[in-house]
């Protein structure tokens, strides 16, 4: 009996600081997954599948350096990192059982909800400045000179891309007709369109990936962003899931939240380390470049992405109503269900502060 007490002494010591070291909003104060282990007589991790956003790349840094840096085992934390065999239909590999947590833009999470699909995002940890790329050498100088010009954009043929433009056209004070714009269909390849002039604009493109990539391929890129022409800026990466996967983990998501919150500490301390993480993890799965043109743009890429993520994870309701807004003024949501779907309904920022 000495040595059970012992060891349930213990199993509450271990709870009792994983509480303390990744405090819990009043509403999750509860360590259920602690408490439930407890009487397995272990303190066993919280498996956590993630999907990533479509491929490995440096917009994931912060989980790639918590689960190296351990950060996420000191969370009592077992993370996968996967790729979701359908990247648009991650909520379904979710209700499936394939993953418990997938990486989406803001965009997508909110066009998602409009659909009536149910899911609930709760942390922001990225944030880019996106928008719509071209040659300079196009005679585009301004966003009222994409006027009929042809877009490369992934959902062809779409509205998304011309919505794009268009915005941007009007908040330069031009005027077109929003059927002038040539589609074309290049799907993620955005530099590829514009270098062979199958496309005069890529959209949507991060700056610290495409642009990187068009400068090192000698090209003479221009770049509006959309922040600054009249469109949400939704080039970020959050984390979403299910309502009900949210209930049943979130004691477990918030502990995912701040091990991520310290990784990306350590990447605005000390980015030095964090690249290290994370090209010897690239190097471990095969995907470390070693060619010098490829190894040059990887490492650009890598510093233009470090001042990509916020300490803040939280997003304003404020934000996702005028998404939302918008979405529905370009025709890209219905109407009547973009203003019956409110950010409450898949949006929380209970465990992102």
């Amino acid at each position: 009996h000495t040595g059970t007490g012992r060891a349930s002494r213990n199993r509450k010591k271990v709870c009792s600081a994983l509480s303390l070291l990744f405090m819990l909003p009043s509403a999750v104060a509860s360590p259920m997954d602690c408490d439930a282990s407890s009487a397995a007589g272990t303190v066993e991790p919280v498996r956590l599948r993630v999907g990533l956003e479509w491929f490995l790349n440096p917009d994931h840094l912060p989980l790639v350096v918590a689960l190296k840096m351990g950060y996420f085992e000191q969370a009592n934390l077992s993370v996968e990192l996967r790729v979701p065999s359908d990247h648009w239909e991650a909520d379904g590999e979710i209700r499936n059982g394939n993953i418990d947590v997938a990486l989406t833009e803001p965009l997508h999470l909110a066009q998602d909800a409009a659909a009536g699909r149910s899911v609930v995002g709760f942390s922001r940890f990225f944030h880019t400045d996106g928008g719509i790329m071209f040659l300079r050498e196009s005679g585009i100088t301004r966003p009222r000179d994409m006027c009929g010009k042809t877009i490369s954009y992934p959902g062809y043929p779409g509205v998304g891309g011309p919505a794009i433009a268009q915005t941007m056209v009007e908040a330069d004070g031009g005027e077109c007709d929003i059927e002038s714009y040539g589609k074309h269909d290049g799907g993620f390849h955005h530099t590829e369109a514009l270098k062979s002039r199958k496309a005069d604009l890529a959209t949507l493109i991060f700056s610290n990936f495409e642009l990187v990539e068009a400068q090192h391929e000698s090209l003479n890129p221009g770049f509006f962003s959309l922040k600054e022409w009249g469109v949400p800026d939704f080039c970020q990466l959050v984390l979403f899931t299910t309502p009900e996967r949210f209930e049943q983990l979130k004691p477990a998501l918030r502990r995912m939240v701040l091990a991520m919150r310290q990784a990306v500490g350590l990447i605005h301390r000390n980015p030095t380390s964090a690249l290290q993480v994370y090209d010897s993890y690239l190097s471990s799965h095969g995907g470390l470049p070693t060619e010098k043109t490829e190894a040059d743009k990887h490492a650009a890429t890598l510093a233009a992405t470090l001042p990509a993520f916020p300490n803040d994870n939280a997003i304003a309701p404020e934000y996702f109503e005028e998404l939302m807004r918008w979405l529905a003024k370009t025709k890209q949501v219905d109407e009547i269900a973009a203003a019956a779907t409110k950010p409450a309904h898949y949006w929380t920022n209970e465990i992102a502060l």
